[in-house]
């Protein structure tokens, strides 16, 4: 299975527009429970399992988290705005 090398979860769908309440993750060499890759952000505090239908499960990246989760998850060519190539 082929999967997106970074996604864009949307929190907010007003805020898609203005690159408001959107965060850019990027995939790991890790896997979930779910057998679906890991996506993180660039500081490694927004972390999610993503499958291949874009089904968003938000892992927490420390103690005492409970991540809300995004309203949807964007499939992105290269890297989108906020991400480094990897």
């Amino acid at each position: 299975m082929t999967y997106p090398e970074f996604y864009e979860l949307i929190f907010d769908e007003a805020a898609t527009d203005d690159g408001g309440d959107t965060v850019t993750v990027h995939r790991t060499e890790r896997t979930g429970a779910g057998g679906h890759p890991v996506y993180e952000d660039d500081t490694g505090i927004v972390r999610a399992e993503i499958s291949d239908r874009a089904e968003v499960r938000m892992l927490p990246s420390g103690g005492h988290q409970a991540p809300r989760p995004p309203l949807r998850a964007r499939p992105l060519s290269g890297g989108g705005r906020g991400a480094y190539p990897r």
